[in-house]
């Protein structure tokens, strides 16, 4: 027996249906297109799931930074809405962006700035001193970055007395927070730059520029708050994102015909529930499993009616508002299938999953 467990010994080192570490597939920061420095992070490796494009966390602006899953099912729309941004911001094929920002990379995707034929740069350190270098010296024809960084860099160019030096006629994509208007001013002076407002998040990607909408399955669902003023919550494909805009017909400070005011962006409070009335999936089951999964990578509270008709002709959500915060009022209903897009993606990745599920059989509850 001794002799047989030997041969096996050898045999598991030379082949075997599962990969050794050494043979595990890698997904660096290179390959994610963030390999940049940032002094808000530590570089960890971890083992990402199989039935996950990648990993990534929330910007942290108003909480902890939160772990995020990207599904492969989601991808398109989120690689469309980006290229939509990139054209009407004006950027094109060959032209170079710097990132201040490497996370901001995966709101994007990567592989959206890949196959708009983009080069994307990141800074040598995460300074001001640093940004004014890489404009030195990458020459670039955009900038994303958050705003009152880039407003501060710039005044500090003015200051220096080097600001012409730096590169002429830039687009500068605002992103991560609400868009510090005074940019506006400080970036024509300095750069003569045109400034966009770009809103989205680590969860949904991008999802307005300058007040446009860059999705169809995009919703604004009116509310008021806390102060009695008229704000519409923004919902992705059935998905509320938690903020919450004025909506003006006077329209976006960088941009008239936007009526979204992404610079005023407020936290929505009390934040909406999502109920599941109608569903084209056939079980039930797999979608109790979707909306335990949205919850998980997403953060966004997804439950399943008790009543719930499966097998419709589209998906029917109803966005309820948390009455145990002290408020109620009627659901606002979101039916698809073009406005419930996300929703019935990321349902679509769960029923992948259950047809493909893990083939580790160390993992296996049964054998």
């Amino acid at each position: 027996m001794a002799g047989l467990l030997k041969e096996i010994s050898a045999m598991v080192r030379q082949f075997g249906s599962a990969p050794t570490l050494a043979e595990m597939p890698r997904r660096t920061l290179q390959d994610k297109g963030i390999a940049g420095p940032t002094s808000a992070h530590t570089i960890e490796e971890i083992h990402t799931p199989l039935n996950l494009a990648y990993v990534t966390f929330t910007t942290g602006t108003s909480a902890f930074q939160n772990i995020v899953g990207i599904t492969f099912e989601e991808l398109p729309e989120r690689i469309k809405a980006s290229q939509k941004a990139l054209a009407m911001a004006g950027l094109k094929q060959g032209d170079t962006v710097v990132v201040t920002y490497p996370p901001l990379v995966n709101v994007f995707s990567g592989q959206a700035l890949k196959e708009s034929g983009l080069t994307w740069k990141f800074l040598l350190r995460s300074s001001r001193d640093a940004f004014l270098a890489a404009l030195y010296e990458e020459q670039p024809a955009a900038v994303v970055g958050e705003s009152s960084f880039l407003r501060a860099a710039l005044e500090d160019a003015v200051h220096l007395g080097v600001a012409e030096e730096l590169p002429q006629g830039l687009v500068l994509l605002a992103a991560g927070t609400p868009l510090d208007l005074e940019l506006i001013p400080v970036a024509k002076k300095v750069l003569g730059a045109a400034v966009h407002d770009l809103y989205g998040c680590q969860e949904f990607g991008w999802a307005a520029l300058d007040g446009i909408p860059l999705r169809e399955d995009i919703e604004l669902v009116p509310f008021r708050n806390r102060a009695g003023n008229e704000m519409y919550e923004m919902v992705v494909g059935g998905i509320p994102t938690g903020d919450s805009f004025p909506v003006s017909p006077s329209g976006h400070v960088c941009n008239r015909e936007g009526t979204v005011i992404t610079y005023r962006r407020e936290r929505t409070y009390p934040e909406y529930e999502v109920v599941v009335k109608e569903t084209p999936v056939s079980s039930k089951v797999t979608v109790d499993r979707a909306a335990r999964s949205i919850l998980r990578i997403k953060g966004r509270v997804v439950k399943v009616a008790p009543d719930v008709r499966t097998g419709a002709a589209c998906t029917r959500l109803e966005l309820i508002p948390d009455a145990v915060q002290g408020t109620a009022g009627a659901p606002a209903v979101i039916t698809g299938p073009v406005k419930t897009k996300l929703f019935d993606d990321l349902v679509r990745a769960q029923l992948d999953y259950q047809q493909n599920g893990k083939a580790d059989p160390v993992w296996k509850k049964r054998s």
